[in-house]
């Protein structure tokens, strides 16, 4: 798939977030969202149990399977809202319906082709209603912004808002308090939304900031390179949650002052980051092993870092997480306190964890 370059006229700049908005986003959220852990790294080469300084930000264990629901969390409990419209490729439509069900939003979440299917139905499943437009990222999202403005919902989109950029920079906030030595992270990039609020966590750290974008959809190089927001045609990533065409405007100037550098990553290597997380007992989707895949090409010698593991949405762990969905009733596990069990497992134990941190040491 072609990923040539077409440079889009110069959207209006976006007001500068203010300081302290990931601190903030952080307390909005304590209620609604799990401090992930972080998971000990790869061993190094004759060496099984001292590995080589690389952590793993568990994002794959939050609720709703992925880093999403902190943005979503941030941005529907400061905005309010009796009903939203949100283009997403599963993740953020996951989030945003898990997180509306029990407070009696309604959310309609716009898909474009080619978005999994397996996705699609756990939101349905969750309360969502889907709407799947023919086209690309940027089609999916003029749509569900044309949606929003004829219904009155609160248009929640995926990255480019300033609440979503401040919840999903929490991860990063979360890392720099548990490692403040951390030399490095490595983070996926789609929309940047994640790599935007990982920026303003270390907006006044020295730790370098790494984004990782699929080969095939290089969006934030091409357009630094390029000095402005560029979009690409749209691609066919494994990595289908990162098939954002283009930077948004709140989050390209913030990725732009603060990212140190940007790599890009071949299907094949994000695969082949997938089963090395599989055999070491972490059920990553393609996109959530992206930042892994960065971090092996970086090589040993980088020292302590952080790969940001964003998602663990499978179509395996979907469908075990619909049967036991459907296996405790329509009121949820939670019963009559309304929360509805995630499409994601979100009753993994301490010895879960456990077991996850002894097959990386």
């Amino acid at each position: 798939m072609t990923t040539s370059a077409l440079l889009s006229p110069a959207p209006l700049p976006a007001p500068p977030v203010p300081p302290g908005v990931v601190a903030e986003a952080a307390e909005r959220i304590a209620g609604h969202v799990r401090r992930t852990p972080l998971l000990p790294g790869l061993p190094a080469p004759g060496r099984r149990r001292a590995g080589w300084g690389l952590l793993l930000k568990a994002e794959h264990l939050q609720h709703g399977g992925s880093f999403k629901l902190r943005g979503a969390a941030n941005a529907v409990l400061a905005l309010g809202a009796g009903a939203i419209v949100a283009g997403s490729s599963g993740n953020h439509g996951l989030a945003l319906a898990r997180l509306a069900r029990p407070l009696g939003i309604e959310v309609t979440v716009v898909l474009a082709a080619g978005a999994s299917p397996v996705k699609a139905a756990a939101i349905r499943a969750l309360g969502g209603r889907t709407v799947t437009v023919p086209g690309g990222v940027a089609d999916r999202d003029a749509h569900a912004g044309e949606l929003a403005k004829e219904t009155g919902a609160l248009l929640v989109p995926s990255s480019d808002h300033e609440l979503v950029v401040a919840g999903q920079g929490t991860v990063g906030l979360e890392i720099l308090a548990e490692v403040p030595d951390v030399r490095t992270l490595y983070v996926p990039v789609g929309g940047g939304g994640l790599l935007a609020g990982v920026c303003l966590a270390a907006r006044e750290h020295p730790v370098r900031v790494v984004g990782v974008e699929p080969a095939a959809t290089p969006r934030y190089a091409r357009s630094l390179a390029a000095g402005r927001p560029v979009r690409l045609a749209p691609s066919d990533t494994v990595a289908d949650g990162l098939r954002a065409q283009a930077p948004g405007v709140v989050t390209y100037p913030i990725v732009r002052d603060r990212v140190d550098d940007l790599v890009a990553v071949s299907d094949a290597e994000i695969l082949a980051a997938a089963a090395l997380l599989r055999r070491r007992g972490v059920e990553a989707e393609p996109s959530g092993a992206v930042a892994l895949a960065g971090a092996l090409r970086a090589g040993r010698d980088a020292g302590r870092a952080v790969a940001v593991v964003s998602g663990g949405n499978t179509a395996t762990a979907l469908a075990a997480a619909a049967g036991a969905h459907c296996a405790h009733g329509e009121h949820g596990e939670r019963g009559e306190r309304g929360e509805h069990h995630s499409v994601h497992d979100d009753n993994r134990t301490a010895d879960d964890h456990r077991t996850a941190q002894e097959d990386f040491s």
